[in-house]
């Protein structure tokens, strides 16, 4: 380095500072981030006042974080850059469940729950069944795959965001599918909630004229052994915001039928009154590289 850093030597020598990283892959992203953010600040030839406001958007963004709030993820969502990552890592395979972000509640662990169980605790909202199948790509069964489950309540919130409303872990589940890879539950129809604008993101959806809303979804994750997990949603055919969802995670073939069914046995084997909303999702998953 030379010591006399200028508006044009500055980007290299920054990159030269990086040369003695030991971690390779390190090295490369930071080279990468460094370039691509001094190339920003060229184009946009970003003033004094815009870089002093941008430093105290992204400290309020750590601030508003805590154990179960994330507004780091948050801001990665509604940018776009949630999705991306997503889409870049995922396991699209032909016949493979699509995967899309994890959003930022995922924050506490889901309770062990039976086959069945409901995960409605506070009720509120139209009870519904959820069953399907956990399979390998070649349509085999993956007997004892587990099926990790979280929702929002029937007033848009999730158990972290009302502690005083909500007993911890509603909304939640964590199942093990059967000798045939099958699982349900019951629970209530999802609905469309905004994401939370109590914060620097929610100021940054205001600035941008950009609504908050979500389209109405359940959150999976499932995996099973010598297989790779995936990371989804099923979301409630004919919602809302289905083509303008805040974080821009709808796919196709994700939309799901919450169907109302009118068949008495299989209210009495769900244990439900009929009618019923029941949607049917396969998560179906690809060998592990």
């Amino acid at each position: 380095m030379t010591g006399n850093a200028t508006g044009p030597t500055v980007t290299d020598e920054v990159v030269a500072s990086l040369h003695g990283t030991g971690d390779p892959r390190l090295r490369e992203l930071l080279t990468g981030l460094v370039r691509h953010l001094h190339a920003f600040a060229r184009e946009s030839r970003l003033t004094r006042q815009e870089w002093e406001r941008a430093i105290g958007f992204l400290t309020a963004t750590g601030q508003a974080c805590t154990d179960t709030r994330q507004e780091f993820i948050l801001l990665s969502d509604v940018l776009g850059l949630s999705m991306l990552v997503e889409d870049i890592n995922g396991h699209q395979a032909p016949g493979a469940t699509e995967s899309t972000v994890l959003g930022p509640f995922h924050l506490t662990e889901s309770p062990v729950r039976e086959p069945g169980a409901d995960i409605d605790l506070v009720g509120g909202g139209e009870p519904c069944v959820v069953s399907g199948r956990v399979l390998s790509r070649d349509g085999t069964a993956l007997p004892g795959a587990l099926v990790d489950v979280w929702q929002a309540d029937g007033h848009g919130f999730y158990d972290v965001q009302r502690p005083d409303a909500q007993p911890a872990g509603n909304g939640r589940g964590l199942f093990t599918a059967d000798g045939e890879g099958r699982f349900w539950f019951r629970t209530c129809v999802p609905s469309p909630y905004p994401i939370p604008t109590d914060g620097p993101v929610g100021e940054l959806l205001r600035a941008t004229g950009r609504h908050p809303y979500r389209p109405a979804h359940i959150h999976f994750i499932a995996s099973a052994a010598g297989h790779a997990p995936v990371t989804t949603h099923i979301f409630v055919a004919g919602s809302d915001y289905l083509d303008s969802d805040a974080v821009f995670a709808v796919k196709d073939s994700l939309v799901t039928d919450f169907a109302e069914t009118d068949d008495p046995a299989l209210a009495r084997e769900f244990g439900v009154a009929s009618p019923f909303r029941h949607a049917r999702v396969d998560l179906v998953l690809e060998r592990a590289s």
